[in-house]
């Protein structure tokens, strides 16, 4: 008599599966609310100056932010980044408010960015442009913890203070309980972790190995003495 073929038991793989995705959502779920407790909840304006004063397109109150701080004397130029193609200066300081005689010749647009990512190459080429070493960089708050991140990996050595802007309709308290600001954290809170493990892809793999006949870094061939 012929016997039954045997069928493997996937119960316990399945477990496991199950165990790690719950695993894995209360890790996801708890840098969530630490990146929502990163969030600039305050303006707590620094009156140091900068070289210049970087504005993100893209959200409600930036504009003005920047005009602003241009008009105190807190940076000496001052760069919006991310601008639609065919919009000049004048189109965007006629959009804020009035503005002083003379305030628009320190003032240069950037045609080219599409996303943070590109503001952050497009500001490099700026600053670049002019040996800039400081920037105050004006965006909303719940955008800036991952502007720092692309900003301050792709212009190293460049000094940043943040100038958060807070848009109303952005609920900084009990931001969980407000489904408009919920989907809004939570789609930003999971482009900084692409972004964050993007760049640590990036600084893996641009070490490379070291050159034939050369010690890799922080250590010496073999028979030489360091000199440290």
């Amino acid at each position: 008599m012929a016997r039954p073929p045997h069928r493997r038991n996937s119960g316990p793989t399945i477990s496991r599966i199950g165990i790690f995705l719950v695993l894995l959502a209360g890790v996801w779920g708890g840098g969530l609310f630490r990146y929502a407790d990163a969030i600039p909840s305050h303006h707590n304006l620094s009156k140091e100056k900068t070289d210049a004063i970087v504005v993100l397109t893209g959200g409600s109150g930036r504009l003005d932010e920047g005009f602003s701080l241009l008009a105190r004397g807190l940076g000496k130029r001052l760069f919006i980044s991310g601008v639609y193609k065919g919009v000049d200066v004048q189109i965007l300081r006629d959009a804020t408010r009035p503005s002083p005689k003379g305030d628009l010749c320190c003032v240069d647009i950037g045609h080219d960015a599409e996303d943070t990512i590109g503001n952050a190459v497009e500001t490099r080429d700026w600053i670049t442009q002019h040996g800039y070493s400081s920037l105050r960089l004006v965006t909303s708050a719940y955008h800036m913890p991952r502007s720092i991140l692309e900003f301050e990996n792709t212009l190293p050595g460049i000094k940043f203070i943040q100038n958060p802007v807070f848009p109303a309709h952005v609920k900084r308290k009990r931001w969980w309980a407000w489904p408009g600001t919920t989907g809004l954290i939570v789609g930003e809170y999971n482009k900084f972790l692409m972004a964050w493990v993007r760049h640590r892809f990036i600084s893996v793999f641009s070490q490379g190995p070291a050159p034939h006949g050369q010690a890799p870094q922080g250590q010496t061939p073999q028979g030489q003495a360091s000199k440290e």
